[in-house]
């Protein structure tokens, strides 16, 4: 788990080429501070200062053109701040006076010969991605045509069983059972699987499958956006048709706070559940481009009625 200075040294120091230029902190150092909104990496900032803050060239151009007084309020009230700790990019080496406060402080200091825009666009995205707000959903998650799908529904009612009928239709499994939801941008969830249960979707009847040893390498998917979530559904002739027949059931699904478009599929004898899903997955993503069959239709119809019955001519003085 990645919750402290030390597992991110431990996980990328070696990519990174960080390395300590103090004592390796005991116990380990938290990497979020108090302030749940504050940005955890980024340049020198002494107004919203950054949990790992990293002072680059133009960092240090900066200091030394300060005057003495202004240079001592600088430092200390870059180390008054309690960063997690503080890297010095380009190989830089860290002054006398930097070494004296971080010690005072107990301020872990790091230093990296990568470039400071390098180092922090890549400690931005794998903490982004590490820190993310997650999220496990029962379901079968798979690639569709591109999207990300999530079927869901109560236990038996077939969502495996789909999952390997579009399979064997091309299409590609991320995760069985329990995917992993991760927010990794405002209005972005990605879903994963757990290690554990990689490559594996359980069929009733049939046991545990191995889709990739099964179907091959291009079956399986680590990760993807998850784009519509299915939920499959036994539904009663009174329940059907209560469904709006130009919209269908479409609705939206709250993910980690991200409203993901959600449709229910009838679940019934004879229906063929897995071209329903293709279709779903196609219409939808001729939403996202712009276009829905169901207003197009309403247009058309009154275009019809209009043309059928033409307006009544004005009257001319």
């Amino acid at each position: 788990m990645i919750d402290s200075l030390q597992s991110v040294v431990a996980q990328t120091g070696t990519q990174l080429k960080l390395r300590w230029l103090t004592p390796e902190p005991q116990p380990p150092r938290p990497l979020r501070g108090a302030d749940p909104g504050q940005s955890l990496i980024g340049s020198l900032n002494l107004i919203h200062p950054n949990r790992l803050q990293v002072v680059g060239p133009p960092e240090q151009t900066y200091l030394a053109a300060l005057g003495r007084t202004a240079h001592d309020e600088t430092l200390d009230k870059l180390f008054a701040d309690r960063p997690a700790a503080i890297i010095l990019s380009d190989d830089i080496a860290p002054t006398s006076d930097l070494l004296e406060r971080a010690r005072a402080t107990r301020t872990p200091l790091l230093g990296s010969t990568l470039g400071d825009q390098e180092l922090i666009n890549h400690l931005r995205y794998f903490l982004t991605q590490a820190l993310a707000e997650r999220k496990t959903i029962h379901g079968v998650f798979i690639e569709v045509l591109g999207m990300g799908v999530l079927l869901i529904g109560a236990p038996a009612v077939g969502k495996s069983e789909l999952a390997l009928d579009l399979i064997t239709r091309g299409h590609r499994l991320i995760a069985d059972d329990a995917p992993r939801f991760a927010r990794i941008a405002p209005e972005v969830i990605e879903g994963s699987c757990p290690e554990t249960l990689r490559d594996f979707l359980e069929v009733r009847g049939l046991g545990i499958l191995n889709i990739r040893a099964m179907f091959g390498e291009g079956a399986v998917l680590r990760d993807k956006t998850l784009n519509l979530v299915v939920d499959l559904q036994p539904l009663a002739q009174p329940e059907l048709e209560c469904i709006d027949r130009l919209t269908g059931s479409l609705s939206a699904m709250n993910v980690l706070g991200v409203a993901i478009p959600k449709i229910i599929m009838p679940v019934a004898p004879g229906r063929n559940l897995a071209i329903l899903v293709e279709a779903a997955v196609r219409h939808q993503i001729l939403r996202i481009r712009g276009y829905d069959a169901g207003v197009d239709f309403i247009d058309r119809q009154a275009r019809a009625i209009r043309l059928d019955r033409p307006d009544p001519p004005v009257a001319r003085d």
